[in-house]
C-alpha cells in the first residue's frame, strides 16, 4: 500500500476498480445525449389487407341462363323508303327527319299541272266515248226492229250490231285513260304508309326528280328486329318463341330481351351458320335502329347459386375460390355447373353456401391465410390493377 503524505494510507486503487465498474453501467443506462435508452418494443401483429368493394363479392342464387351466343345489329321490323313515281319538280317537302307521322299524312307533293291537265282530257274522251255508246245502242234498237219487220237486210243489222260493239270498247279504253290519269295524279303526293317517324330525307323542295328517285324513308320505331348469326351445332336450341337476352352498345349493363321470330330454313354453306330474326318490342322507343348487339338465345335457364366468373380460379387442377371467414381467406375447392356469358356468373354445385364472401379480381393472388378486412368501395375507385389497398402501418 502506497503511503500518502501524513503517513495516511493511499485506498485508490480499489475506489478505481470501483469506479470503473459504476461508470460502464451508467454508461450502458445513459445515452450519448444524455436521455435514457428504450427498452425493445414488442412484436406487432401483422395488420389486415383492406379489401374494397370491387375485390368482394357474395354467393348468392340467382337466375342463369346458357345458350348459344349472337351479335348482329337492329333494324326496324317495318320501314319504307318512298320513292317518285312520276317526274316533275318537288314543290314541297313538309318533313324533317326525326319527325313522328301518321297513317296517310302528306310527306311531299311534286308538281302535277301537266297531269292535271290530261287528266281533263281524259275526262272528256271518256264522256265522249259514252255519249257515242248511248247513240249506237239506240241505232241498233231501231234496226232490230227493222230487221224483223224485213224492212233491212241481216246483213246492215250486223253492221250497226258491230258499231255498238266498237263504242264499247272505244268506252272501256277511255275509262282506262280516265283512271290511268287519276292514278299518275295521286301518285305525286307522297303519303305515310303506317304510323312512324322519318330516318332519312333524300330530296328538297325545289329538285327536280325523275320516277324512281329516293324522297323519304319512314320506319316504324316500336317495333325492331335483330338478325344474327348461330352455328349450325345449335341449330336443334333454336325455335321460334325462344326467348333472347342481349345488350346494346351505348347503354351499359342494361339488358334487353326479345323472342325469335323465324329461323332461316337454310345453313349458310361458306360460314356454316344459321341466320334467326329476333323479334323486339320497343313500345317505349327506348332502343334504336342501326345499334350493334350482342346476346345469347336462352335455351337453358334455371334458379342456382352462382358467383361472377372472374371470382373462379381455374388454373389448379379443380377450380377454386378464396372465401372470407373469421377474418381470414381460405381456399375452397368448388363444382360449377352452368355458365352464363352475357351475365358473367357462373354456377356453383358445391362448395359454397349462399352468402359467403369471396374475393374476387386482383384479390386472388392474395395467399391463403392472409388476415383481410372488407372495407367500402372509394368514391372514384383505382385502376384494376390496385384493386388490394396496402395495409397502413402501425
Amino acid at each position: 500500500m502506497r503511503q500518502v503524505p501524513g503517513g495516511r494510507p493511499d485506498a485508490s486503487g480499489k475506489c478505481y476498480r470501483t469506479g470503473i465498474l459504476l461508470g460502464a453501467l451508467v454508461a450502458a443506462m445513459v445515452g450519448c445525449d444524455g436521455q435514457k435508452a428504450e427498452a425493445p418494443a414488442a412484436p406487432q401483429a401483422e395488420a389486415p389487407v383492406a379489401l374494397s368493394a370491387e375485390n368482394v363479392t357474395r354467393a348468392e342464387v340467382r337466375k342463369l341462363e346458357s345458350g348459344p351466343v349472337i351479335s348482329g345489329s337492329l333494324q326496324a321490323r317495318r320501314a319504307a323508303t318512298l320513292r317518285a313515281e312520276v317526274g316533275g319538280a318537288l314543290l314541297e317537302m313538309k318533313v324533317e327527319q326525326g319527325q313522328a307521322v301518321k297513317r296517310g299524312e302528306l310527306l311531299a307533293r311534286i308538281d302535277d299541272a301537266t297531269l292535271q291537265d290530261q287528266l281533263i282530257a281524259a275526262r272528256s274522251a271518256a264522256r265522249v266515248a259514252e255519249n257515242a255508246l248511248q247513240v249506237s245502242k239506240a241505232e241498233e234498237e231501231r234496226n232490230g226492229k227493222l230487221a224483223q219487220a224485213g224492212v233491212i237486210t241481216q246483213r246492215d243489222f250486223d253492221r250497226v250490231k258491230l258499231a255498238r260493239e266498237q263504242a264499247e270498247a272505244q268506252l272501256s279504253e277511255a275509262q282506262a285513260r280516265l283512271a290511268l290519269s287519276q292514278e299518275q295524279l295521286a301518285r305525286t303526293r307522297i303519303s305515310a304508309p303506317f304510323d312512324g317517324a322519318v330516318s332519312e330525307r333524300q330530296a328538297n323542295a325545289g329538285d327536280v326528280i325523275a320516277p324512281g328517285t329516293p324522297l323519304v324513308t319512314v320506319v316504324d320505331p316500336t317495333s325492331l328486329r335483330l338478325e344474327a348469326a348461330v352455328p349450325a351445332e345449335h341449330a336443334g336450341k333454336l325455335q321460334a318463341g325462344t326467348p333472347v337476352d342481349f345488350r346494346v352498345s351505348g347503354y351499359g349493363d342494361q339488358g334487353f330481351t326479345g323472342k325469335i321470330e323465324r329461323v332461316n330454313p337454310v345453313v349458310d354453306p361458306t360460314t356454316g351458320q344459321v341466320r334467326i330474326y329476333v323479334a323486339i318490342p320497343n313500345v317505349e322507343q327506348s332502343l334504336l335502329a342501326g345499334l350493334f348487339a350482342q346476346g345469347r338465345v336462352a335455351s337453358e335457364s334455371r334458379e342456382a347459386l352462382s358467383v361472377p366468373v372472374g371470382a373462379v380460379d381455374l388454373r389448379t387442377a379443380s377450380p377454386t375460390v378464396l372465401r372470407v371467414k373469421d377474418g381470414k381467406v381460405e381456399r375452397a375447392q368448388v363444382e360449377l355447373g352452368l355458365r352464363d356469358d352475357v351475365a358473367q356468373r357462373v354456377e356453383v354445385r358445391s362448395g359454397l353456401q349462399a352468402g359467403d364472401v369471396v374475393v374476387m379480381g386482383s384479390a386472388r393472388e392474395l395467399a391463403e391465410g392472409t388476415r383481410v378486412e372488407v372495407a367500402q368501395a372509394p368514391a372514384q375507385p383505382a385502376q384494376p390493377t390496385q384493386g388490394l389497398t396496402p395495409p397502413t402501418p402501425r
